[in-house]
């Protein structure tokens, strides 16, 4: 049972990507309507949860979610840039080198030669999966929107550190920081996305099951975290690439060719590799 609560975080993230681009909407609509679906979560369960939230709570979880939004806008806009199947493997990559090399340099992570080896050798794993995911086999076709999808991720990945970083420097975690973390996301979306038209519409609350995906997911984290530990429930959360990725093809119908779509799976199975080598350096 408690393995598969650990799964359920996989599950949510792994297929956020698929939902919100199925409902559609503009980048804007789309951030919007998740945030808002993240801070209805957030209100409900602090009716039930009732955690006692500090200024410091408040101050760090707010600007903790502003950078996720940050970093979830992006994501989202390079979606229309390169295709789900494509961007997630990468994205994935980024977040995971960013945060693991800021953990090293900040918080003095991998302090241990097996935890340094293991790490290194984790990076190395996601790197080359993410080269792998990224193939283009007619090499003139190549996609024009990839200088621009990367471009994309890069400032996705500061916001997705951002709020990793900021929620660990502060030492705010679980419960307390579910609904500060929500108001810095709507906040934050709303902000970023103030120069786009038509933010409020149909696609917009469509798009609220995004958020809500999201917060069962991270809920559902932290239960497993308890459960089963940091390294298992985060090593686990990491395979949801694998979802987002292959549902792009099946679901979204992002062509691929047989050579580029064995490349995929190959660097999906780099990607999460690499990602439960990391989980493991967190024991």
């Amino acid at each position: 049972m408690d393995i598969l609560i650990a799964i359920v975080p996989a599950l949510m993230w792994g297929s956020l990507p698929l939902v919100v681009s199925k409902i559609g909407g503009s980048t804007a609509q789309q951030i919007i309507g998740t945030t808002l679906g993240a801070l209805l979560f957030a209100i409900v369960t602090f009716f039930f949860v009732s955690p006692e939230l500090s200024t410091t709570a408040w101050v760090a979880g707010f600007f903790s979610g502003a950078f996720w939004a940050l970093g979830q806008k992006n994501q989202f806009a390079a979606f229309r840039q390169m295709g789900v199947s494509k961007t997630m493997p990468i994205s994935t990559g980024m977040q995971l080198v960013g945060t693991s090399l800021f953990g090293v340099l900040a918080f003095g992570e991998w302090s241990t030669t097996t935890a340094l080896i293991l790490g290194i050798s984790a990076l190395v794993l996601i790197i080359a999966g993410a080269a792998f995911t990224s193939y283009k086999e007619d090499k003139s076709k190549e996609d024009e929107n990839i200088g621009k999808g990367l471009t994309l991720l890069l400032i996705s990945t500061v916001g997705y550190v951002g709020y990793v970083v900021i929620a660990r420097w502060f030492d705010i975690n679980g419960w307390e920081a579910v609904l500060p973390q929500a108001v810095g996301m709507v906040v934050s979306a709303i902000l970023l996305s103030l120069r786009e038209g038509d933010l409020f519409t149909k696609k917009t609350a469509g798009n609220t099951v995004g958020g809500l995906m999201w917060a069962v997911g991270n809920v559902a984290l932290l239960f497993a975290t308890a459960k089963v530990g940091v390294a298992t429930s985060f090593s686990l959360s990491q395979t949801g690439v694998v979802i987002s990725t292959i549902g792009g093809v099946l679901l979204l119908k992002e062509t691929k060719t047989k050579k580029e779509m064995t490349f995929v799976i190959i660097g999906c199975i780099l990607v999460v590799a690499g990602g439960i080598m990391i989980g493991f350096t967190k024991q």
